[in-house]
């Protein structure tokens, strides 16, 4: 008998690599079906903690000072399993935190340090991630000390900062506040390659234009946080590759000089590693054996730690002291002639044409051994570039400015995707407001929220105009990165003003109705939009025969101008609201696959999605007020016709012209309505479809507007941490 032969069939009762996310999946027969699990990404099922678990108030048990005096002490604790590069770590640390926050990306806001996914493939397999595992590891002993207390994502950030001090600088601040998810978040687009480094033209139009790299990539290739660093296609090119970089930091919102202090500053400690073979590796950690236990890129042919250690191929300090924080780096690169040389491992790198040999730093296990140091691309890169060589010039006379340059920067780096200050906790939190925190001042909550609904009652505008404005002013909230929503106000302000999908003209008109609201009342713009939607809302369900009143908390402030970084929020544009059903152009990408997309950023379950979806269509509030997808003769009241006319089979589904559709009744071949194919995929989507028919069900109408209600108010409120 096979020992395989089990059960009555005489084969295995389980089923073999479906189970697992090295299996076929049982949808993969239809490639070409939309995915709904980004929509349940980080379901409560898989969360070990519970609904009723708080972080922020774990949080107030910690003592912060002994947590960080722990990790000052595992700075100088060298591990005879993973030892220390000269007895320190403040280079493997600054490593962890960095390659934690720098997946994040503008386009998106997704990526960054502020869920600890480092922990869940891909990012914990990433080739440019090498041995980030061991630093987890390390870290272990002080999670396990403190618990729940904090949060992965916090500690790792935390222990980059720490490592900073450690090496003698002076760091801007630190907040805690970032929350640990559970599971892989497998439905992130890290780029369509098949293989680890396949060459960069794969996600290029022209690998020779890097503002042709595909959106919302940031990164050059698939498995590296920034550029490759032997050069692009690891092919050295400094000025090529000063463009690559220019590009990527500024995927990350880094400019010129953001981008340069962070390039030094980073190389200041630590080094890299190349010092053997990488095939003798052992998988990554996603891929190794059990017996690995998690750990990879493990040395089977030898020590593989200490002068042994193989990480990106590249072996060498950036400088003579690299524990400590200097202005070594300089000296090195710009004291120096450089030629191009192979590692140990055979990675390009640059090396000094004359070096004393007090200047070379010392071997990591010996110091009596002085060992030659290196530059990598895009080290030489802020040499060649005129740009980049000023502003290095300029930190090189004041090394005073170039520290706190560093340490801002660094600051923004690990905290760019946590969101406002309001979240932020913690005794080490900048007072200092920065623009790109997208500040927005405490609003007003006094006034009389019935008087000011009753003026915009009596205001004339309709009810998809009020709807409309509020929708447009609140969907721009990303949970990837916290930026966006209907606080603020800046719906009024560049450049969502001005963006298509907003309306100008009938935005325009909306405000000039509202602002003078406002200013009569003592009441936030912002609350006054959101208030008149949640009108409209409650209009159009008193016209469906129901009584509802939405939940409505004041506070909201208003932006200025000058408290927004108009340029940062060019990438929150959408370029596509299914719910409003429209698409600015046309893509490669479906038009539900982008309504996925947005619903997800902005927090949406698949049920609210389709609710949302439904109620908006009822009422009307589609852009340029359209009738695709208003299946009902009843526009403007808050029913669920959409859902009963969609799935009813006395109607008739046809192709009418690229991407419409028409609605005909299937007896005599009338045309009841139209549709797009964002409307009839909640029709034609199996999941969708289940989600549709419970809202058309007879018993249903009480529920449907439940539902609705909720919805709406969840992403009116959505940036409203103050309220969490």
């Amino acid at each position: 008998m096979d020992g395989n032969d089990v059960g009555t069939g005489g084969k295995c009762p389980v089923m073999h690599g479906g189970l697992t996310e090295s299996g076929t999946s049982v949808t993969s027969w239809w490639p070409k079906g939309l995915n709904l699990d980004i929509l349940s990404q980080h379901d409560l099922k898989t969360n070990p903690m519970g609904p009723d678990f708080n972080y922020r108030k774990e949080f107030e048990k910690l003592d912060v000072e002994a947590l960080k005096d722990d990790l000052r002490a595992l700075m100088k604790d060298s591990q005879e399993w993973w030892p220390a590069d000269w007895g320190s770590y403040v280079g493997m640390f600054a490593r962890v935190a960095w390659h934690a926050a720098g997946s994040y990306r503008l386009a998106d806001g997704r990526g960054g340090g502020g869920t600890g996914n480092q922990r869940f493939a891909p990012l914990n397999s990433w080739p440019d991630n090498v041995n980030t595992d061991k630093g987890r590891r390390l870290l272990w002993p002080i999670k396990k000390k403190y618990g729940n207390k904090i949060s992965w994502a916090d500690l790792m950030i935390l222990s980059g900062t720490i490592a900073y001090e450690v090496a003698g600088l002076k760091t801007f601040g630190f907040a805690f506040g970032r929350e640990d998810i559970w599971h892989p978040e497998k439905d992130v687009y890290w780029g369509a390659e098949k293989e680890w480094l396949a060459p960069s033209d794969t996600r290029y139009d022209d690998v020779t234009d890097p503002a042709s790299l595909e959106n919302p990539l940031s990164a050059v290739q698939m498995g590296l946080i920034y550029v490759n660093p032997e050069g692009v296609n690891g092919q050295p090119d400094p000025m090529r590759t000063a463009a690559m970089v220019r590009e990527t930091f500024a995927r990350m919102a880094m400019n010129d000089e953001e981008t340069a202090a962070l390039t030094a500053g980073g190389h200041t400690i630590g080094k890299s590693h190349g010092n053997g073979n990488p095939a003798d590796l052992s998988p990554d950690p996603e891929d190794a054996g059990p017996e690995y236990q998690g750990i990879g890129w493990m040395n089977t042919k030898g020590r593989g730690i200490g002068r042994d250690t193989v990480v990106s191929g590249i072996e060498g300090a950036w400088t003579t002291h690299p524990t400590q924080w200097d202005m070594g780096w300089f000296d090195m690169l710009f004291g120096h002639e450089w030629e191009l040389k192979k590692s140990p491992a055979g990675a390009w790198q640059w090396m000094p044409v004359n070096i004393k040999e007090e200047d070379m730093p010392a071997d990591v296990e010996d110091p009596s051994i002085k060992c030659m140091p290196m530059m990598t691309d895009a080290d030489m890169a802020m040499k060649v570039d005129p740009i980049y060589n000023a502003i290095c010039q300029k930190f090189m006379a004041d090394p005073e400015y170039f520290a706190d340059t560093f340490a801002r920067a660094w600051f923004k780096l690990t905290h760019r995707d946590l969101g406002p200050k309001s979240r932020y906790l913690g005794p080490d939190v900048p007072a200092e407001d920065l623009i790109w925190q997208d500040p927005i001042p405490a609003g007003p909550s006094g006034y009389d929220v019935g008087a000011v609904k009753a003026k915009i009652a009596a205001s004339g505008l309709s009810l998809a105009e009020m709807v409309s404005t509020a929708w447009d002013s609140a969907r721009t909230f990303r949970g990837s990165d916290m930026r966006g929503g209907a606080n603020g106000a800046r719906i009024r302000l560049a450049p969502q003003k001005d963006w298509a999908g907003n309306e100008p003209e009938r935005l325009a008109k909306v405000l000039s109705v509202l602002e003078p609201i406002a200013a009569e009342t003592g009441a936030s713009l912002a609350d006054v939009i959101v208030l008149a939607g949640n009108l409209g809302v409650e209009q159009a369900a008193k016209a469906a025969g129901h009584t509802l009143e939405l939940p409505f908390a004041p506070g909201r402030g208003d932006a200025t101008d000058e408290t927004t970084d108009a340029e940062s929020f060019e990438p929150l544009e959408p370029l596509a609201d299914g719910f409003r059903n429209w698409l600015k152009q046309d893509y490669v990408v479906s038009a539900e696959e982008l309504m996925l997309d947005r619903a997800q950023l902005m927090g949406l379950t698949a049920p609210e999605m389709v609710v949302l979806f439904g109620g908006m269509r009822a009422m009307g509030a589609n852009h340029g007020g359209s009738k695709h997808g208003v299946f009902t003769d009843r526009a403007g009241a808050l029913t669920s016709d959409v859902f009963v006319n969609l799935v009813d089979m006395a109607n008739s589904w046809v192709p009418a012209a690229e991407g419409l559709y028409e609605i005909r009744d299937r007896k005599t071949g009338a045309v009841k309505w139209t549709a797009t194919r964002m409307d009839l995929v909640f029709g034609s989507n199996s999941i969708l479809r289940a989600y549709a028919e419970i809202y058309a069900q007879d018993d249903m109408g009480d529920k449907f507007v439940a539902d609705f209600a909720r919805a709406w108010t969840k992403v009116m409120n959505a940036d409203r941490f103050d309220l969490k």
